[in-house]
């Protein structure tokens, strides 16, 4: 079985968050934190990874990471995670 996990980031020393979604968190938080050369995620390195939720299919995985980069997401990621 496959499993999805939507993620956020949390960049302490910019007081940033960053949400998305994998198969591999592992493999992901690697690349946010050292792999990656391009994108928004370089920029505001060291990352930690506040909060992840899984899910068994990726449909959910992405509506739900939708839901969070919208506006009453936003809100909820920080009521959350106390940011």
């Amino acid at each position: 079985m496959k499993e999805f996990v939507v993620y956020i980031l949390f960049s302490k020393k910019y007081n940033k968050t960053y949400t998305g979604y994998t198969s591999d968190l592992i493999k992901r938080f690697h690349s946010h934190n050292q792999l990656a050369t391009k994108g928004f995620t370089i920029k505001y390195r060291p990352w930690l990874v506040a909060y992840i939720e899984f899910f068994t299919n990726k449909k959910e995985a992405l509506e739900r990471e939708k839901f969070l980069k919208s506006g009453k997401g936003r809100a909820w990621v920080k009521d959350k995670l106390m940011l």
